[in-house]
């Protein structure tokens, strides 16, 4: 067994048991139902998960993952004492973190709209959504790392990781906005389109958005992608983007790993 599914397994065996995981599950999985349940069709049930995927979802991933990366430090540090290479250590402690937090989201928002499959929801929405959350889930578990490996104060690393949430959820979109309405006179579409590529959580929503016929809620930036780039290569450009969020951080978090004297 290498080291990679050594530490993968360890991962998935503690986070699997870990209470906060299932209910982060149970939690999506309550949502979903309850607004079905309480008469929302298809689309309304989607369109409002998503407002809360883009809210929770990097919460969780960048709280709970800088917790983990600073809880397995000792179990790190007890594998680096022996001869492995430090590239598998870290493949198999991300995977170990960022796989589970995926698969709870998958398994909690997915199971509703399988067993309501006939309530109307468009295949293409559900499974952008989907999708949405497993890459919000791996780019924000590879800043969680790479926050809790650039410092090793807990207090710290926690408060950088509120503050990269609060950035990216709130302060962001209202920069954006705020830049807008103070150059209205001029030319924005190109730096307007590349400040919403440069922002996962804006990613995520024009790819769910795209899928679905609710062109009045996707603001400003979410229109100009659209009449920009069309539905189908437009849903290729943000599904793109997610991956380079995804990879970006998780670069920046393996190099730091393997020179960083433990």
């Amino acid at each position: 067994m290498n080291v990679v599914s050594l530490v993968l397994q360890a991962g998935l065996r503690d986070l699997s048991r870990n209470r906060w995981i299932v209910a982060y599950t149970l939690c999506f999985l309550g949502i979903a139902e309850g607004l079905f349940w309480f008469g929302g069709t298809g689309p309304q049930v989607l369109l409002s998960l998503l407002n809360l995927v883009l809210l929770v979802l990097p919460l969780v991933a960048l709280v709970f993952g800088t917790i983990h990366v600073y809880a397995s430090r000792e179990f790190v540090e007890l594998l680096l004492a022996q001869p492995v290479p430090r590239r598998q250590l870290f493949t198999g402690l991300y995977l170990g973190l960022a796989l589970p937090l995926a698969g709870a989201f998958v398994l909690g928002a997915g199971i509703p709209f399988a067993v309501h499959a006939r309530e109307g929801a468009s295949l293409g929405g559900v499974v952008a959504l989907l999708c949405a959350g497993v890459g919000l889930s791996l780019a924000f578990a590879a800043i969680a790392t790479w926050i809790a490996l650039r410092t090793d104060d807990r207090l710290k690393g926690i408060g950088l990781a509120l503050g990269a949430w609060l950035a990216a959820t709130v302060v962001y979109d209202g920069l954006v906005l705020g830049a807008a309405a103070a150059f209205g006179n001029y030319p924005l579409e190109r730096p307007l389109l590349a400040l919403m590529l440069a922002n996962p959580v804006d990613v995520a929503r024009v790819l769910v958005l795209t899928q679905l016929d609710v062109s009045a809620l996707m603001g400003y930036t979410g229109a100009l992608f659209e009449r920009t780039f069309g539905t189908v290569l437009g849903t290729g450009v943000a599904a793109a983007a997610l991956i380079i969020w995804c990879a970006v951080p998780l670069g920046l978090a393996e190099r730091r790993f393997t020179r960083r004297d433990f």
